[in-house]
């Protein structure tokens, strides 16, 4: 085989043309002394015209035949040289493209036996596998194995469970159509929380210059960092804020948060021709006002507006837009703004906060509206992957949906498996206009 001489059929002149050498024209013949290298320049002769390789050719080569695309074009020139002294072409040694010599396969039986602890770092992983550390970074690349961060998320009890499902399924406006429903918009829901703000971290990482000096960072103590209590408020392309210099939360001091510095944003903010019946979400802490405390929706419900306070189920920061997302990129804006006294963490919050467009508000908002389809799906639970939904795609080419379609399948599934008599716990959240549509 090695000896063997074959000749590369190339199509007639009138379509690519025959080569002139120096003995003339003829066509190009190929020794196959190196299958995959002849392979490669068979490929690319074929495509190639009196001489010419089209634009493009040796990145096609390189994908199909899992080599570098430096590879296909130094094969090239090789072919064209050996045809231009009217010699066969004929290519010589081995062509190996990414694959190394030692190249090893994941062992996956052996790896599933590892613990969650043993494979929490390279390291690790490479010497209870067995190997070194560099395959299993290629294990990386090859994505035969892939990197997760988890987080602890709160337990949550059965009770806990069949209120999600019920407070998911009270954000479904009941109305069908084609076999499926629409959440409400939640332009009159205003999302409120509270976030820490620390002055720096415990640990940082920096990248430095061989030359250059260490940077120091030092305090009395790493239990008591320097931070700031922020609250804010959240509607889609609304935004308020208010940093709490107490030094502890009550209830008064909520109600004076509230009254004082929320209610005021809010009205100044909101559209004149938008509904003026707003509900107010928090969490279930104790220093929040209780859901429909009278006395507070009488003093904030003046000038034509009238407030509700609602609570989101317990242990569920999944159902805050806050918590979801958009305390963290504000944080992630945060920690990249030097701070050396506390005038200067409340400029970089603020500053972080208002670099925040409306268009990133607004996605938090669909991303929220998809975790409560994903929590009917898992009937409760909190160990669900937040869905991708390529909103950037969107953006581009649709534009962001104001609301998400939810399938009647899964309504109906959802609203049977509330009836189920273990699952008959409470009337935490009402669904009964959601029931009655779809004939419960």
């Amino acid at each position: 085989m090695e000896n063997e001489v074959v000749r590369v059929l190339v199509p007639d002149q009138e379509q690519q043309g025959q080569w002139q050498g120096q003995g003339g024209w003829h066509r190009p013949t190929l020794a196959l002394t190196s299958p995959k290298k002849n392979l490669i320049a068979q490929f690319l002769l074929q495509r190639s015209t009196t001489g010419v390789l089209p634009r493009g050719s040796c990145a096609e080569a390189a994908k199909k035949f899992n080599i570098h695309k430096r590879t296909a074009k130094r094969i090239w020139h090789i072919s064209k040289h050996q045809i231009d002294r009217g010699e066969p072409v004929m290519m010589q040694g081995k062509v190996t493209g990414y694959q190394h010599k030692d190249k090893l396969m994941l062992d996956e039986d052996k790896f599933r036996n590892l613990s969650i602890l043993e494979r929490s770092t390279i390291r690790k992983v490479a010497s209870k596998m067995e190997v070194s550390k560099t395959t299993i970074g290629r294990f990386l690349k090859s994505n035969q194995l892939k990197p997760h961060t988890s987080a602890i998320k709160p337990t949550l009890t059965e009770t806990n469970k069949i209120a999600r499902m019920k407070w998911c399924l009270s954000h479904i406006q009941p109305t069908l159509a084609e076999g499926k429903l629409l959440y409400h918009s939640m332009h009159n829901m205003v999302h409120i929380d509270e976030k820490w703000f620390y002055m720096t971290k415990t640990s940082d990482r920096y990248y430095l210059l061989p030359e250059e000096d260490v940077p120091y960072r030092s305090c009395k103590s790493k239990r008591f960092i320097t931070k700031v209590m922020f609250m804010a408020a959240i509607i889609p392309a609304i935004k308020a804020k208010w940093p709490k210099p107490v030094q502890s939360i009550t209830k008064e001091v909520m109600k004076t948060c509230l009254l004082n510095q929320i209610i005021p944003a809010i009205k100044a903010k909101w559209p004149a021709n938008a509904s003026k019946k707003i509900f107010i979400q928090q969490d279930n802490v104790k220093p929040h006002l209780r859901a429909a405390d009278q006395l507070f929706e009488t003093l904030a419900s003046t000038d034509g507006f009238e407030f509700h306070l609602i609570s989101q189920p317990p242990n569920s920061p999944d159902t805050n837009v806050l918590d979801l997302g958009y305390f963290r990129a504000i944080q992630s804006l945060q920690d990249d703004k030097m701070a050396t006294s506390i005038d200067d963490l409340l400029r970089n919050v603020f500053t972080s906060f208002e670099e925040l467009s409306p268009q990133t508000l607004n996605r938090v908002f669909i991303t929220l509206q998809s975790c409560l389809t994903t929590i009917l799906q898992v009937h409760g639970k909190n160990d669900y992957k937040i869905p991708h939904m390529n909103k950037d795609r969107l953006q581009r080419t649709e534009g962001l949906p104001l609301q998400l379609q939810v399938e009647e399948a899964l309504v109906r599934e959802s609203l049977e498996y509330l009836k189920l008599p273990e699952n008959n716990i409470g009337d935490t959240y009402d669904i009964g206009r959601l029931n009655h549509a779809l004939g419960y």
